[in-house]
């Protein structure tokens, strides 16, 4: 990652909003917003442990937890999408910011992480 070096990071993102507003000719902000609807995760599982047993059970997720979830995916999926190619880091932000806000589970791996979290949590009911 970037290990907490914030002006890299603010330019990044600038640059990724720009890309995503010529791209979508949207506010890139109200892009973020409906990426971030599209990415937090409804229910999540957790680990309890009864009897020496430890099982598995489904638990809605808390809004703070939701949103923190889906900035780490959109985020992770970021710098998969960067990392031993050509491509800038602003430019995989911005392809999954608009993939994740159209909602295309194809390409956009935040989308595919919540898909993926919300069927365990379902079997695990």
């Amino acid at each position: 990652g970037l290990q907490g070096k914030k002006l890299r990071v603010m330019g990044i993102v600038e640059d990724a909003f720009a890309i995503v507003e010529q791209k979508t000719k949207e506010n890139p902000v109200q892009v973020l917003v409906k990426a971030l609807e599209n990415s937090a995760p409804n229910e999540d599982v957790t680990r309890v442990s009864h009897g020496g047993v430890s099982y598995q059970i489904a638990v809605d997720v808390s809004a703070t937890r939701r949103l923190d979830l889906a900035l780490r995916n959109i985020t992770l999926a970021s710098l998969i999408g960067t990392f031993n190619k050509k491509n800038k880091l602003s430019a995989s932000l911005a392809d999954e910011l608009v993939f994740t806000a159209k909602g295309d589970l194809q390409n956009s791996y935040a989308m595919r992480k919540k898909d993926e979290i919300e069927r365990v949590a379902r079997s695990a009911r």
